[in-house]
This record gives structure tokens, C-alpha cells and sequence, in this order.
């Protein structure tokens, strides 16, 4: 290692976010506490009332930072719901439709994310989408004719708040965050004859306006201008676009840092970026190292600009490799010697911290860095580069990594994996021969009606799971509750005529979570809680070792469902991929073994599954889509061994059995070649908010269903609305191909919110088989 002592200055650090539901997730249960208390009036002493609340977690959230060693503290990072949906607040670019409510400023931001229903209106939510190729969902803004971006119309109350309490903690350090002008443009959706290219200039005179406003207030360090979008695959419009924004956004800044994340931009795009007036210059050496490395070799990089190094993993949860870390920065200090250690990307995508890990074996526990433990990485990076480590860091963290490199040799399940051929990967007999089988066998109406998969999980459920982990029910006990429980979720569809029917899923905590407790190889953490769309928390997976099967883990339940029924019951199974995407991966073999290990687990699954009876099993893979590669390059590579994935774990099955498959909040039309070459009998997707139009879907050979409503907002669709998307559908798809359900599992609604729709959802269906002709 180089001396890199910064002539006799310190390096500095920084985070570009930092978590925000709360170590014990408190936002998530202020703010559904909020809505729970709003649901029949609006209250203006409520609102305060949780605002307050609201402003003392971000306090205690920005001393926590403040005293973190630090050395700027963010501001704009936090958000009630989303940062996009902030910025539609901030730019005062909200619709109509919401404005028309008549609502405090709080209550319309919420009524954009979750929709309204009161005082005899009933308004969808704004869309939403995964945030690039990330299990972050954020809201879609929306912008039409009657839309536009004014300067003067800027709403600075939310973010004044939030400068106020940071200026409190510090005078001096303070780092503004907000989404870049071309990602918030590129992740909106234009409706009519609007475009991207027509907000230009007023955007650039908001953000202008936005800026000024900033400076006025608190003289920060810097305003962090994210623009992810960057490092994605950019036309020469929108890198003309890109270059004429900020050639005019700020002229006469110079506290401005633009910050990219989650890959590498072009060298011409960072050729822009250079010739911007910005201070300093944010990139990603993670998930763009190699790139940014050979880039900035071959540009050099500004001497009057600040390089903010990503040289820390936003987005994974293991200890970081010191050395590694230390050999960019190096490298690095061949073009410059003004260089913040930075994170990667926003910890917005791990959980807070370890310290609450208590119950966790400290063989694992030790390998673990979470928001919390990466700042002291930082830290630690921080002290060698200076020469000030006198503790020993380095050698400790260096033991630490090799301990968890383990043996070299290959495992059993690795064989098992280098054996796999074409066959493994192909049913033998082809979908049109299936399809006749199947439509035989199952003797299903036309448009079959079903739901995704879980019913609520209720205060009772989630009381009853508690009670069995705390040994104050016996196992019996809780079985048997259970059981109770499915035997009435499965009358609730028979009685509302829905032709195949789930076990509602009580059993499931989660539905990565569950497999992964049933599976080896994989640990779970006790709050290792991750945000993923607004008050939604999940807690991802760790996957540490080889992933097999212990034993089965859905046959039981969905065996004695099926006897409680003569009408089909589906098996429902996470698939691999998803498992995968939604879990930490461990980083010593590639991505695809690990999606092969998982689909050898399932696979043992699926045909225990088939030969307890069920005839229709669904392999759920939501997170097909949202690790595809940012750059169009890269995703053969991808889609080659995800698809590949979900095909091994069904090949085995008997023709007659229908394989399932669910995905949500994606754009699918750039994969459609992908998917058709998964090979399953049935597709259901999301679409009531991500956008997609049937359109995409023709020539689709298999069966299909966009769901009908959106499950996520508590907006209840009438059996006229139902009725109507339907239709629309049957105009544009085979009809003979369309199976009819809601956008995702209930699992989230209360069961006074689900029973209704789902009427609406079968009257709905049947009165359209009448207008066809069918029974």
C-alpha cells in the first residue's frame, strides 16, 4: 500500500442515504397508525400530531449520524413514502385529481401513494415501479398537458422542515439530497401527447429555483443531485439532453455533487459530467468499478473537482473487504488526490444495524455490516489510509474475510450442478399438447377466476406466530388454529365462486422468508428490516452456505386444504430467482450456481407437490425482472440462467400438471422473447399500476391474466369497473387464454377489504361469460 496521506489533510466520508423506517421500523408503524386514524375523518390535530412524531425520529435519526464520524450529514435522504414522490410535492407537479380533494398537504401526498376513499370520491393511487434494478418500489410521477413545471410554484414546506432540524444538529456539514432533473423525467410517465423533451426547460428553471432556495436557507456543503440513470443505456438525445440541463442548472453553484449509482455512466457521459460547473463528482466503484476505474484512467479527472469514491456496498450485507477498497483508492490517487470515501449507493437497501442481532450465532453475526457497521467501515478505511491504524483493523478485517472464504473444494450440490444437460431444462411434452391435457383434466370455465396467493395476515395470525415462537402455545395448538383458519378461508371462496382456490397461506410469515427457513444454507436476521415500497418492510434472506432442501415444506398444508375442497387447490411456491433477488447473496461462487442450488430445492418441491395430487402449481418469480442488468449488454448473460432457473424446476412434471407463474412492477416488454422461453402453463402479472398495455402480450402462445385491480391501495373496484377492464381485455387477448385475478397475493389488506372486490371480481366475470355466450 502507497502512503496516501493527503498532505497532512484528512480523507473524508460520506453516505448518499442513509435508512429510513426506523431501526425498529417506527415509520412503519407511525405512519399506519396514521392511516388507520384517518380512514373515517380527517383530523387536523392528527396530522400534527403525527408529523411531530415523524420529526422526532429524523431528529434522533440525524444526531445517530451526527455522531457517527461522519463527515457530512444528509438532509432530503428521509421520506414519509418515497423520494420521488417528494419530488412531485417539492415541484408542485400533483395532478388534479388529487389537488381536487381538497386535502392537507400531507394527506395529498398519501392519497398520491395509496389512493383516496371518503367524502364520496373514490381516486387511484399513482403507479409504481421497482427503483432500477433494485426491491425498492417508487411512485410514478404523472405528467400531462395540464401539468408543468413552474419556478414560482415550488412547494418548500416538507423540505424546509427537514433543513430546519438538520441546521439544529450542524451548521457546517450539511449535504441537501434530491433526484437528478433528467432520472426524475426518465421515471415519469407521460400521458397524451406530453414528452420528456417538453419539460426540459421549465424543469431546469425549477430545479434553478429549487437550488437557490436551498443555499438561502442553510449554506450547505453540498447538494447531492442524484442521477442513477446515468449508468443505464442513454440515447444521444438524452445525453444532449443531460449535457444542456446542467450546463444551465448550475452556472454559478459551486456546492453542487453529482451523484451516480448502481453501475457505470458511458465515458462521453462522464466526459459531460467533467465538463459540468459541479464541485464534485459522485461514482460507484462497486457496481461499476471496473468501468469508472478504466474511464477515469483514460479521462483523468478534474483537479478542481472532488472525487466522492462509492468504494463501501450499498446494497449487500457483508463485511467489507478492507484491502480491496483501499487498492481503488490507490489507484485512484494516481488522477487525484481529493477523494471522499464514499458508500455505493444509498443504505436505503440495507437494514440499520447489527446491534439488535442478539439472537444471531457470532459465526455469522461477525461477517455481517449493516448501515450502521458501514460507516465504520468507513471509518476503518478512513484511519489506514491516514496511517492512524494503530488498533490493527486491517489485519483483523483481513482475518475476518479469509475465515470466510472456507474450503475450495467443490461441494456436493456444485457436482450436482456441473452434471445438469438440456434435458434438465426442457418438458418433454410441448405446450399445445399440454394445454389440451390440462383444459381436460381440470374441466376450468372460461375466464377461471383466482387470487395470487395469500389471504390477510391478521392481528390474530400474526398474534398466534408470536405466541408459538414464544413456546406459549404448543405445536399442536397452533396447528390446529391454523388449520381453522384455512378451513374458513377456503369456504370464504367457495362461497364467492372462485374456481381455484389458495390455502391462504397462514402458515407463511413471508413468502422468501418461509422457504428460506425451511431451506439450508440460508440465516435469517431478527430486525434486519428493509424498506421496499412506503410502510412495506421486508426481511431479506442471507444466503451463507449451500442452499438444499431439508425437508418438504408446502405439501402438508396444501394437501389438507385440497381435501377440503373438490375444486382445484393451487400449490404455491417462491421461485429461485426471486428467492435469490429478494435475499443478501453470499459473494464466493456467481449468482447463477446459487440460482441453480435454490432450483434444485424447489424442483424436490414441485414434485412432492405433484404427487400428494395438485394438479396446479404456482412458482412465483416477482423478481424476474428486477435484477436485469441496467445495460441492454449485459442481459443475456442474466436472463440465460434466470430463465434457465425457473425451467429446471419444472421440467420434471407430468404434462397434465399446470405450472403457474406470478411477476409484478416491472416493464416486461423489453423481455418477452425471455419469458415466452420460460415455458409455464399459465402467466399472471401485475399491470393495474406499472403501466403495461395488453398490447405486449400478443401473440402470447400460453395462458395470461393482467390483474384487475390494484391490491396494494384500499381502494375497492366495483363490479362495473371489474367488468370493464375485463372486457377490454377479451377484445385484445384470447379469450380462451385469459384467466381473471387480482394484481398481487391480499396478504397486506385487512379481511374487511378483500371479501367484496373479490364478489365484485367473480360477479364481474360471470356476467362477461354470459355476453360471450358462456356459462
Amino acid at each position: 500500500m502507497e502512503n496516501n496521506q493527503k498532505n497532512g489533510e484528512a480523507y473524508e466520508t460520506a453516505i448518499i442515504g442513509y435508512p429510513r423506517i426506523g431501526e425498529k421500523r417506527e415509520l412503519k408503524h407511525l405512519t399506519e397508525k396514521y392511516f388507520s386514524s384517518v380512514k373515517d375523518a380527517l383530523n387536523p390535530e392528527t396530522t400534527e400530531k403525527y408529523l411531530n412524531d415523524i420529526s422526532a425520529l429524523r431528529k434522533d435519526r440525524l444526531e445517530k449520524e451526527n455522531n457517527s464520524g461522519l463527515d457530512y450529514l444528509n438532509v432530503g435522504d428521509f421520506s414519509l413514502f418515497d423520494k420521488m414522490l417528494d419530488m412531485v410535492q417539492l415541484l408542485w407537479i400533483v395532478p388534479e385529481k388529487y389537488k381536487n380533494l381538497n386535502l392537507n398537504l400531507t394527506d395529498t401526498y398519501f392519497a398520491m401513494a395509496r389512493g383516496f376513499q371518503g367524502n364520496g370520491k373514490d381516486v387511484k393511487a399513482l403507479g409504481m415501479k421497482k427503483w432500477f434494478n433494485t426491491n425498492y418500489h417508487y411512485i410514478v410521477p404523472e405528467i400531462t398537458q395540464d401539468i408543468t413545471f413552474d419556478k414560482n410554484n415550488l412547494n418548500f414546506e416538507t423540505l424546509d422542515t427537514q433543513i430546519l432540524e438538520a441546521v439544529a444538529q450542524s451548521a457546517s456539514n450539511i449535504k441537501v439530497s434530491l433526484i437528478g432533473p433528467l432520472t426524475f423525467l426518465k421515471l415519469s410517465k407521460f400521458i397524451g401527447s406530453s414528452r420528456l423533451q417538453d419539460s426540459v426547460p421549465s424543469i431546469i428553471e425549477s430545479y434553478k429555483g429549487i437550488i437557490e432556495h436551498i443555499v438561502d436557507k442553510c449554506s450547505p456543503a453540498y447538494i447531492q443531485i442524484e442521477e442513477p440513470s446515468l449508468v443505464t443505456d442513454l440515447s444521444s438525445e438524452e445525453k444532449k439532453i443531460f449535457k444542456d440541463m446542467y450546463d444551465l442548472i448550475i452556472q454559478k453553484q459551486d456546492n453542487i455533487l453529482l451523484q451516480t449509482y448502481f453501475g457505470a455512466p458511458d465515458k462521453d457521459v462522464v466526459e459531460a459530467m467533467y465538463n459540468t460547473n459541479a464541485k464534485a463528482i459522485g461514482l460507484d466503484f462497486v457496481d461499476g468499478k471496473d468501468a469508472n476505474l478504466k474511464t477515469i484512467e483514460k479521462l483523468k479527472f478534474p483537479e478542481d473537482k472532488t472525487l466522492f469514491a462509492g468504494v463501501i456496498n450499498g446494497r449487500n450485507i457483508w463485511r467489507n473487504d478492507y484491502q480491496k477498497s483501499i487498492d481503488i483508492v490507490d489507484q485512484l490517487w494516481h488522477f487525484t488526490n481529493d477523494i471522499v470515501l464514499n458508500s455505493s449507493s444509498s443504505l436505503l437497501h440495507v437494514p440499520y444495524t447489527t446491534k439488535w442481532e442478539v439472537k444471531m450465532a457470532e459465526k455469522y453475526r461477525k461477517h455481517l455490516a449493516f448501515a450502521d457497521q458501514k460507516i465504520e467501515e468507513l471509518s476503518d478505511i478512513k484511519r489506514v489510509l491516514q496511517n492512524n491504524d494503530t488498533d490493527g483493523v486491517l489485519t483483523r478485517n483481513k482475518d475476518l474475510i479469509q475465515e470466510k472464504k472456507g474450503s475450495s473444494e467443490l461441494s456436493a450440490i456444485s457436482k450436482e450442478i456441473e452434471k445438469l444437460s438440456e434435458e434438465d431444462f426442457t418438458r418433454q411434452v410441448p405446450y399445445a399438447e399440454r394445454e389440451e391435457i390440462q383444459n381436460e383434466a381440470l374441466d376450468l370455465p372460461m375466464l377461471p377466476t383466482t387470487t395470487i396467493w395469500s389471504f390477510p395476515q391478521t392481528k390474530e395470525v400474526r398474534k398466534l406466530r408470536l405466541q408459538f415462537k414464544k413456546w406459549e402455545i404448543t405445536p399442536e395448538e397452533y396447528t390446529e388454529a391454523l388449520e381453522e383458519k384455512t378451513r374458513e378461508v377456503v369456504k370464504l371462496q367457495e362461497d364467492i365462486g372462485l374456481d381455484v382456490l389458495v390455502h391462504g397461506e397462514y402458515e407463511r410469515n413471508d413468502m422468501v422468508e418461509y422457504f428460506g427457513e425451511n431451506l439450508d444454507g440460508i440465516i435469517f436476521s431478527e430486525n434486519g428490516w428493509v424498506q421496499s415500497y412506503g410502510t412495506r418492510g421486508v426481511k431479506p434472506p442471507i444466503i451463507f452456505g449451500d442452499v438444499t432442501r431439508k425437508k418438504p415444506m408446502t405439501v402438508e398444508w396444501s394437501s389438507f386444504a385440497q381435501s377440503l375442497t373438490k375444486k382445484p387447490m393451487k400449490g404455491m411456491l417462491t421461485g429461485p430467482v426471486t428467492i435469490l433477488n429478494w435475499s443478501f447473496p453470499r459473494e464466493d461462487i456467481p449468482l447463477r450456481d446459487i440460482a441453480y442450488q435454490i432450483a434444485l430445492a424447489i424442483r424436490d418441491e414441485v414434485l412432492d407437490l405433484e404427487k400428494a395430487g395438485i394438479n396446479i402449481i404456482q412458482i412465483d418469480e416477482a423478481a424476474l425482472r428486477e435484477k436485469l442488468p441496467l445495460r441492454r449488454q449485459d442481459w443475456e448473460e442474466y436472463l440465460d440462467w434466470a430463465i434457465n432457473s425457473f425451467r429446471l424446476v419444472h421440467s420434471k412434471v407430468k404434462p397434465e400438471t399446470q405450472i403457474h407463474t406470478h411477476m409484478c412492477y416491472s416493464e416486461f416488454k423489453h423481455i418477452m422473447p425471455s419469458i415466452k422461453k420460460m415455458d409455464a402453463d399459465v402467466i399472471t402479472i401485475e399491470s393495474s399500476r406499472s403501466g403495461d398495455e395488453a398490447s405486449i402480450w400478443e401473440g402470447y402462445d400460453k395462458q395470461i391474466w393482467p390483474g384487475v385491480y390494484d391490491i396494494h391501495s384500499p381502494s375497492e373496484p366495483t363490479k362495473e369497473e371489474l367488468k370493464a377492464l375485463i372486457w377490454k381485455m377479451v377484445k385484445e387477448l384470447d379469450v380462451n387464454k385469459l384467466w381473471v385475478n387480482p394484481d398481487c397475493g391480499l396478504k397486506t389488506r385487512k379481511e374487511s377489504e378483500v371479501t367484496q372486490p373479490l364478489i365484485n371480481m367473480v360477479e364481474a366475470t360471470k356476467e362477461t361469460r354470459a355476453k360471450l355466450g358462456e356459462k
